[in-house]
């Protein structure tokens, strides 16, 4: 994202000074979305927005899913106009994206793509993101703007005041958090402070950055703030849930800007070397370079590397030398949340349960939909996004259902994912299931697959040989037993990829059906089976990985899917 001029709007004040932390930043939150919904759909004046929105996709398909869901978004009026909107796919050859393998609904048609409960029509995690930045471009300076497709940064500073972003070199947003969040986010070490009181909107300059630093790492470089500065309210919910009145605390990262000097240093620098050969990531390589403090050491600290080539330390060390000596700047946000959704437990979470984020951002439990009313409550609820539900359904609380039709006496048991599903069958989903289904282009045929599994298996673990698949766990239960019940042999071709990296991923299970409802029937039977031990042969079907359905993906067909339901809650809502 990228900001060419500067301007001032003055638009609605903030909550006063005098207003609970709490309230203050949920009126700053609903200013914001206020603001962006009336650009929506119109051609936004130069210095008004970003002049350019760039998404990195990992491949070329998804690339053209992206692509898609832009035009979509364009053609609906849904996003502001007069904006160049563009995506960027990866080059061949190493890099540190996934497929939101913790987040599987998201891996077809990516995670800036999520659907959110908020909104009419519904708002994905792009439009959030771009809402909660609205007040950024008219105070930048030319430059770009790097953030994550899956966490939601809340903040509320005072009254017509506004974060800038004019300094040279890097600026990062900083958010006080525990300790133990420390350990998995960046940490700042910032040079002293002369005020004794701290304020919501603080400008600090970095010492040096760490990156998912132990406990103990924090204390050495005296990153830790000591305990008294804050009030308990100001850390409820978020990241910063676990930070009690008497904690110590940390400055943790989110997203930062770099000035347009830094980043023709490091466009030029990739110009001169070419294709990369191993991962690079902007935050872990890039801010650890940053402040006078800042060491080589890092570059041989691979901890955190997804996979470690021979040729990485010294790319490190590179780009360390490129950035010493580039300041990097903090704007520190003490009254502010940091929500990361890249999860399938952080999804249901904050999507059901959490009273927090809902009150802030006004979340609802039946957005865009047709579905019998139920009465709003503050505890745990089912959340339903842009899907058509018969009226003799029921969906327990904690469980989300997006993009897909019920039918009658359709029965989904609690903290469920179901998405992009046709689910006919009048067995009950099992609790805790995840039910996501993908349509597929097969020898120029369209099929459907769908993955059925439980939202707390890990899809990333993996086993080097099939001897050691037995400690692969499929909805809790040892995969080796749940080949036994869907007669199915344990072999080399059971799974597609690298053949020594076996997991739940790239496990050939899931039967391909010539329609969407008898896809979801089928999956949902060999879950059941699993469940109830008892067999279900899958010999017959045609099967695929997880990996294999995202190669074959039909993004229009998808896309298809969900604007027929678009159309249909369109026009029983008397919308259009």
């Amino acid at each position: 994202m990228r900001a060419l001029r500067r301007g001032l709007w003055e638009g609605w004040a903030m909550a006063a000074a005098r207003d609970p932390p709490e309230v203050s930043l949920r009126e700053a939150t609903q200013r914001k979305l206020r603001r962006f919904s009336e650009l929506r759909g119109k051609v936004v004046a130069p210095g008004e927005f970003w002049d350019i929105v760039a998404i990195t996709a990992a491949d070329e398909k998804q690339e053209l899913a992206y692509n898609q869901q832009l035009s979509e978004k364009l053609k609906r009026k849904e996003l502001p106009l007069g904006v160049q909107y563009h995506v960027f796919v990866d080059p061949a050859g190493a890099k540190i994206g996934g497929y939101s393998q913790r987040l599987p609904n998201a891996s077809a048609l990516g995670k800036i793509f999520t659907a959110l409960p908020l909104g009419n029509p519904i708002y994905q995690m792009l439009e959030l993101k771009l809402a909660m930045y609205i007040d950024f471009p008219s105070h930048m300076n030319p430059g770009i703007l790097v953030t994550c497709a899956d966490d939601i940064e809340l903040y509320s500073i005072g009254e017509f005041e506004f974060i800038r972003f004019d300094k040279p070199g890097f600026t990062a947003l900083a958010h006080p958090s525990s300790l133990m969040i420390g350990t998995t986010h960046g940490v700042f070490v910032l040079e002293p402070f002369d005020d004794l009181e701290h304020r919501d909107l603080e400008y600090r300059s970095c010492h040096r950055f760490l990156h998912k630093p132990s406990i103990e790492k924090m204390y050495q470089f005296n990153a830790v703030c000591r305990s008294g500065h804050f009030c308990q309210q100001d850390f409820a919910g978020g990241d910063t849930a676990d930070l009690k009145l008497d904690s110590d605390y940390v400055y943790t990262d989110s997203l930062f800007y770099m000035d347009h000097k830094s980043a023709k240093i490091l466009l030029g620098f990739y110009e001169k070397i070419g294709t990369l050969s191993c991962e690079i990531d902007a935050y872990g390589d890039f801010l650890q370079a940053l402040g006078p403090g800042a060491t080589v050491e890092y570059t041989r600290n691979t901890s955190n590397v997804v996979k470690e080539g021979s040729e990485l330390v010294e790319m490190r060390q590179r780009i360390f030398h490129l950035l010493k000596g580039t300041s990097l700047n903090v704007v520190v946000l003490n009254n502010s949340k940091f929500y990361h959704i890249g999860t399938t437990e952080e999804y249901l979470f904050y999507f059901t349960s959490d009273n927090s984020l809902k009150s802030e951002l006004g979340l609802q439990s039946i957005t865009f939909s047709i579905f019998p009313d139920t009465p709003e409550c503050s505890g745990k609820t089912s959340c339903i996004i842009q899907s058509i539900l018969d009226s003799t359904c029921s969906v327990a609380p904690g469980s989300v259902v997006e993009y897909s039709r019920l039918g009658p006496d359709v029965s989904v048991g609690e903290n469920c994912i179901i998405s992009g599903s046709h689910v006919i069958t009048k067995a009950p989903l099992p609790a805790y299931s995840f039910v996501c289904s993908l349509s597929l282009k097969m020898n120029r045929c369209l099929k459907y697959s769908t993955m059925a599994f439980g939202v707390q298996d890990n899809l990333k673990k993996s086993v080097k040989t099939l001897s050691d698949i037995k400690l692969l766990q499929f909805f809790g239960v040892c995969f080796l037993s749940c080949l036994d019940v869907w007669n199915l042999k344990v072999t080399e071709e059971l799974f597609s990829g690298n053949k020594t990296c076996l997991s739940l991923w790239t496990a050939r299970i899931f039967p391909v059906c010539s329609s969407l409802s008898d896809s979801v029937t089928t999956s949902l039977r060999m879950l059941n089976a699993v469940k109830n031990k008892s067999a279900f042969s899958l010999n017959s079907y045609r099967l695929l990985s997880i990996e294999e359905m995202l190669i074959y993906k039909d993004v229009g067909d998808m896309i298809t899917y969900r604007e027929q339901i678009f159309l249909e809650v369109s026009l029983k809502s008397n919308l259009i």
